[in-house]
């Protein structure tokens, strides 16, 4: 796939986007998500200029329950699943609504394994849902189901090649099956991504324009990158990538954004090329399964939780742990503390008698044991977007709102 300059590729991209996916699933998508979007990272801003804190974005696991078993996951399967209730799920989205914020990551555990997910999202039309799965569990059926709803993105994890992947994942044939899936969403004309979280033995195969290329021809429309946290009660911490591999990294997302007609996505550098913890900046936080509110999927710590019936705006803007926790990591580092520091976050948290919100009861032990592993703070030695529309899109909607100083 070769093309000659910025119009070849832009050209390509919405060549792509026009005529692959349905055109009502497309309207979805630029409407709900992309315009949404945009006007609830503006509220935010607003909110923040007033001393008020809530989330653009809002991350939602929704259960426990997984077909997988993967190295470094921070979800564990319990007997039965932790998952949220309906009502509190139907609760957060309102207030979010509420608030401006119409997009929400839905995660696992496996989602797909949540009963009813359909039927919740098909009740809120006029927001939009990206639906973190690994894949395997896509049928026929919930392909047409997810084109008939249209605001709903399904985001395929592909973690390595054959034996890679099912090493990686506690399965067999994973990345056939995942493929499998992949095609279910082509043929069904969705808009749909691949995420990769990179790791040594996943790197060479997965970060390159070949790799890239395959997607294209897939019909994969958005791709993210990010980086792998050796966490959760299988850490693997011989997966983590060293400062030059994350360098690396950066380096070729920020080239491939200006050959191949394929969004690239990652949420933690800005346009500049300088690291941003998304908690930090107070731009998106989780929900966990057992409606624990927490500052990101893999940091499983609460003061605070929604399960109950309060009210979801007045327990992120109120509450001290999560300030706390967000002036405690921009005063430390512009990376990931879990991954640079965790005996310092461990720390943090005894002292702010946060819980552990796992599941497993043993956060607070598998950071004594965990190794400090590289962020992607690249301090020094940025590397900027070279896509104007990159570092557009960054400069006005990830550029890290005075979190930093």
């Amino acid at each position: 796939m070769n093309f000659q300059g910025r119009g070849d590729l832009m050209a390509g991209l919405i060549t792509r986007m026009l005529t692959e996916p349905d055109k009502r699933l497309l309207w979805k998508f630029v409407y709900n998500f992309g315009w949404k979007g945009m006007r609830s990272v503006d509220r935010f801003q607003k909110r923040l200029k007033k001393g008020e804190f809530f989330p653009a974005f809002l991350f939602i696991s929704v259960t426990n329950n997984c077909n997988l078993s993967c190295r470094g996951c921070w979800s564990t399967v319990t007997k039965p699943p932790r998952e949220i209730g309906v009502e509190t799920l139907r609760r957060i989205i309102d207030e979010c609504r509420k608030q401006g914020s119409y997009f929400f990551g839905i995660l696992g555990g496996e989602p797909l394994l949540y009963k009813g997910l359909f039927d919740l999202i098909g009740q809120y039309p006029d927001c939009y849902f990206l639906l973190f799965t690994n894949g395997m569990l896509m049928t026929d059926a919930v392909a047409a189901r997810m084109r008939e709803l249209g605001n709903v993105s399904p985001l395929i994890s592909v973690e390595g090649l054959g034996e890679v992947s099912d090493e990686r994942r506690g399965g067999k044939r994973v990345y056939e099956k995942t493929m499998e899936g992949i095609e279910l969403c082509r043929r069904y004309r969705l808009i749909f991504g691949v995420a990769t979280s990179v790791c040594k033995t996943n790197m060479k195969d997965l970060a390159c324009e070949e790799y890239v290329n395959e997607l294209i021809s897939r019909g994969v429309h958005y791709v993210w990158y990010y980086i792998y946290r050796p966490v959760g009660p299988d850490p693997a911490p011989e997966l983590a990538l060293s400062t030059d591999e994350i360098t690396e990294l950066r380096r070729f997302m920020v080239d491939i954004r200006t050959k191949a007609p394929i969004v690239v996505v990652d949420a933690y550098w800005d346009h500049m090329g300088r690291a941003l913890c998304p908690a930090a900046v107070g731009i998106a936080n989780h929900v966990g399964p057992g409606g624990d509110i927490e500052p990101c999927p893999p940091i499983q710590f609460s003061f605070d939780n929604v399960g109950n019936g309060d009210n979801l705006y007045s327990k992120i803007n109120q509450s001290n742990f999560l300030k706390s926790f967000r002036t405690f990591v921009s005063k430390t580092t512009r990376g990931c503390i879990l991954m640079e520091d965790p005996g310092k976050l461990k720390a943090f948290m005894k002292k702010e008698q946060a819980r552990d919100s796992s599941g497993r009861a043993s956060v607070f032990d598998e950071l004594s044991h965990m190794v400090p592993s590289c962020s992607h703070d690249m301090a020094g030695h940025e590397i900027p977007e070279r896509s104007w529309a990159y570092r557009f899109a960054k400069k006005h909607w990830f550029f890290g709102f005075g979190a930093y100083g």
